[in-house]
């Protein structure tokens, strides 16, 4: 195979690396927790994974389209608080469905909020949601003061519980991720995105709605978290105005680790969601080696540094040569 070949391949799809590094973490998790793949473990870790996962694939749309959410894990918070303050503990399916449809909403609006600062404001995106993010802490504080509330008993045990066909439930939400991105990537919306975050001036030139595509991103965002909060709320049994804090910066670096570009126009939900697991298996590593949790933190901003400076490196190397 051609350098030329390799390299065309490794661009159209980014996540072949993660891929690759995810096998040898396997591998290595494997080694330390013999009992790693037996289907009560993998229930547990992918419960774990599933709000990171979704949480990412609503990113994922953002940075795509040239732009990055740091509100998302505030959203999440936000939508978690609302949620278990208006259940309890003999609330039906169809009550739920009520409830879970008002954090939706509220989290459409928040990326609304987002979405019409930066696309029509033309603000930039970090500022700007770095901002808003501690607005929608806020009001995650306000609506839940401390940590508490409740979700129906029967609902969470069949979150956490529930294995169809002896694989994790957590399997099957991340294979319909995988697929609703596939059907929306070969829709007109999904080439004006990639369009918007790679040549925004050539994509306004032939009449692609800018503004609107990046607004869009934005609300998909907002009511992303919100489903996010729903899977965290089903799996904790109970609420944090302060549990998504640390899932922002998480969900910035599975977006790149999956071979999303942070300057937009390139990656995929795919790669996201393989960023996720990687992530994962790295702090089940962590934990069982009984290596400091530090040590997260650091392969977190590691990873983002890199993102930052891998193509000036690669204009280097390419003018040194």
């Amino acid at each position: 195979m051609s350098r030329m070949t390799l390299q065309r391949i490794l661009r159209r799809n980014p996540y072949l690396f993660t891929l690759g590094l995810l096998l040898v973490l396997l591998a290595i998790n494997w080694m330390l927790q013999p009992n790693l793949f037996e289907t009560r473990v993998l229930n547990g870790n992918f419960r774990t994974f599933v709000p990171l996962m979704i949480l990412a694939v609503g990113q994922t749309f953002v940075v795509i389209g040239g732009g990055i959410d740091l509100s998302v894990g505030a959203i999440l918070s936000m939508v978690t608080a609302i949620l278990v303050t208006n259940l309890a503990p003999d609330t039906g399916p169809g009550g739920f469905l009520l409830i879970v449809g008002l954090g939706c909403l509220a989290g459409m609006a928040a990326g609304a909020l987002n979405g019409f600062a930066v696309a029509i404001l033309r603000l930039q995106p970090i500022v700007t949601t770095y901002a808003t993010s501690f607005i929608f802490s806020g009001l995650a504080l306000w609506v839940l003061p401390r940590p508490g509330g409740t979700v129906p008993k029967l609902l969470s045990q069949f979150y956490r519980r529930e294995t169809p066909l002896g694989l994790p439930l957590g399997i099957y939400i991340a294979l319909a991720l995988v697929l609703a991105w596939w059907l929306l990537r070969s829709t007109r919306y999904g080439r004006y995105l990639f369009a918007v975050g790679g040549q925004p001036d050539a994509a306004y030139a032939t009449g692609v709605p800018v503004n609107w595509i990046r607004f869009s991103t934005y609300v998909l965002s907002g009511l992303i978290a919100a489903l996010a909060g729903v899977a965290l709320s089903l799996g904790t049994s109970s609420g944090d105005p302060r549990i998504g804090d640390s899932f922002t910066l998480d969900s910035v670096v599975a977006v790149v680790l999956g071979g999303t570009r942070l300057s937009g126009g390139q990656g995929g939900v795919f790669g996201s969601i393989l960023g996720v697991i990687v992530l994962g298996i790295i702090r089940n590593i962590i934990s069982f080696a009984n290596v400091p949790n530090w040590w997260q933190t650091l392969v977190d901003a590691l990873i983002i540094v890199v993102a930052l400076a891998a193509p000036g490196l690669v204009r280097l190397l390419r003018r040194n040569r």
